[in-house]
């Protein structure tokens, strides 16, 4: 269990050196081979405002919203899944059946239903909100040899992170521990998994973001191999594709309406596109204060076409123009509040989380 957490440590450790960064952003330019854009920025005004959870140290997660306008999210620190009522201004907070405080990727079906990924208790959720029933599926979990004693082997959940929904319904993951992608069939409640590497490998690529594009398409990240995948489900075909010099941390990801995929990196403050047509990588480089490692987590393709990301080093809410490669900067009022998901609602409204201030955050640009 103690390799497993390896990720999520790092995870929580940058978040903290995040806290302690400045927040006047400079210009910086990549050093990576693909095609960059010298990144300049604007510092914005926008309309902010901030939800204080009921209780500290809550840990919160990646947000989505349903088509009532609801925000929903895991609570890492207090084994919740969460939801906040803007309409209401008020937070209701469910401790999901055998839960161990490990919901991550959590999704918001056609029908207003959830599905959650939840890493330790090692299963894929779906909640009914107007019922408030669960119903759970159960991963596999993994024997691998004990490194501290050659005579045992340890038992890990193959810990599922992020999830996407295709047209279909179906819940696409990744799987960290396990490093393959996996599928729950929702209409016949059986899973279908897509290992990684053609021998079956524990812990070497941690594949953690995933997105389903336009055309049923999976896209994914890597943090440990610093690659996007991309996997056919008409075929089970999978293609790796990884950016010159590029040793960063991938994270989330997602595609625009051009068919564009975009992931962030935890590292170097980089946001990267990705053209399917070109298999051509561009950078950008988010603007900041302080150099080393910084956070890019949340991205999000808007329909205007401006990408938009949480830059958690740098306590902002960053919008891209990607035909001028300028960043405008809104600064969160909570200092060192580390940003992290983010989701938009259909009156263009953002939401996102805050992962050290223990609130729910709207920007209206």
């Amino acid at each position: 269990m103690k390799r497993f957490l390896s990720l999520l440590t790092l995870l929580i450790l940058l978040l903290a050196a995040c806290s302690n960064a400045g927040t006047s952003p400079t210009s910086d330019a990549s050093t990576s081979g693909q095609p960059q854009h010298n990144a300049s920025t604007n510092l914005a005004i926008g309309k902010f405002q901030e939800y204080a959870l009921p209780q500290t140290n809550s840990g919160l997660m990646r947000p989505a919203i349903d088509h009532k306008g609801r925000i929903w999210f895991g609570e890492m620190g207090h084994n919740y899944l969460a939801m906040f009522d803007p309409r209401a201004h008020k937070f209701q907070q469910m401790t999901p059946p055998r839960g161990a405080a490990g919901i991550m990727g959590i999704s918001v079906a056609a029908d207003d239903t959830i599905w959650f990924a939840e890493q330790y208790a090692n299963y894929i959720g779906h909640y009914v909100p107007a019922t408030g029933q669960y119903q759970t599926y159960d991963l596999p979990k993994l024997t691998v040899p004990d490194p501290s004693n050659k005579n045992s082997t340890l038992t890990l959940p193959s810990a599922p992170n992020d999830t996407a929904l295709d047209a279909q319904g179906n819940v696409w993951f990744t799987e960290l521990n396990a490093d393959s992608i996996g599928m729950l069939d929702v209409h016949r409640g059986q899973f279908k998994y897509y290992p990684l590497t053609p021998t079956k490998s524990v812990q070497k690529l941690n594949p953690y973001g995933i997105t389903v594009d336009r055309h049923g398409i999976v896209w994914f990240t890597e943090a440990s191999s610093s690659q996007i995948g991309r996997l056919d489900p008409a075929t089970g075909a999978i293609r790796f594709f990884a950016a010159q010099n590029n040793h960063n941390t991938l994270m989330e990801i997602t595609s625009d309406a051009q068919g564009n995929i975009w992931a962030t990196a935890f590292d170097d403050y980089l946001l990267l596109k990705f053209a399917p047509a070109t298999e051509q990588f561009t950078a950008y480089t988010a603007p900041h204060a302080t150099s080393g490692s910084g956070a890019l987590y949340g991205v999000l393709a808007a329909q205007d076409g401006a990408i938009w990301v949480t830059v958690t080093a740098e306590n902002v809410i960053a919008r891209l123009d990607v035909a001028t490669g300028r960043f405008a900067y809104y600064s969160v009022p909570t200092k060192d509040s580390s940003p992290l998901g983010i989701v938009m609602g259909s009156d263009h409204t953002l939401w996102f989380t805050e992962a050290s201030s223990d609130k729910i955050g709207m920007l209206q640009p």
